[in-house]
């Protein structure tokens, strides 16, 4: 397990496979597959808490210890365990569209990548993180584990917040989709197709000009 000549620390890799009787019934991943307006919830509890990511590299003083902030993300197993229950069920509820990804970098990102799908199929997506967390910063980039991003058709909205409050889950309409082919949030919107296209740059801009295993990257 290394690259080239430079062995890396052991990463373990768990595989899990299953059987889903009915294809109909498995959850899909994508937006616009019905004709109907669909409603964004982010479920599970978002916390002030960001694991030393490139929020910690842009915003710190590398030169001073003292400048390092920021609560890594805990784990609670008992809220990974309701988040099963809720998908275990979730055929009997109506959720038709949930990310099956857990919201571990943050809810923005995620939304950018559902919206992704939404750009696909012409439409927009607008945001109102509010009722996430009383501060819009960690609303949008709290790393905190056990969440998810579901979408569903909005009369169907009241079934999914019966479950997850039989579950103990907390639930928080955070959107909905539109016609606009945009991202709208705190009164900015941006098009779809222009964030998606920074976004899926970033990565050859950076390893482009590589010719090796080893290349150096600046």
């Amino acid at each position: 397990n290394q690259t080239g000549e430079e062995p890396i620390l052991p990463t373990p890799v768990v595989g899990v496979l299953g059987v889903i009787d009915d294809v109909h019934k498995a959850i899909g991943n994508e937006l616009g597959t019905v004709d109907e307006k669909e409603v964004l919830i982010a479920l599970g509890e978002t916390k002030d808490e960001f694991g030393g990511s490139i929020w910690q590299q842009v915003s710190a003083d590398t030169s001073d210890a003292s400048s390092l902030n920021g609560l890594p993300p805990q784990v609670d197993m008992a809220n990974e365990k309701r988040l099963a229950e809720f998908f275990h069920g979730v055929a009997h509820v109506g959720a038709q569209h949930v990310l099956a990804e857990e919201l571990v970098e943050h809810l923005a990102h995620r939304a950018l990548q559902e919206g992704h799908t939404a750009g696909v199929a012409g439409l927009g997506l607008n945001l109102d993180l509010t009722a996430v967390h009383e501060d819009e910063f960690v609303a949008a980039f709290s790393e905190s584990a056990s969440r998810v991003l579901v979408a569903t058709t909005a009369d169907r909205a009241d079934q999914v917040f019966a479950r997850t409050s039989e579950l103990g889950i907390p639930a928080a309409i955070v959107g909905e989709t539109t016609e606009t082919g945009a991202l709208t949030l705190g009164g900015e919107s941006v098009a779809i197709s222009q964030l998606v296209a920074a976004w899926s740059a970033t990565l050859p801009d950076l390893f482009d000009h590589a010719v090796g295993a080893n290349s150096v990257v600046e």
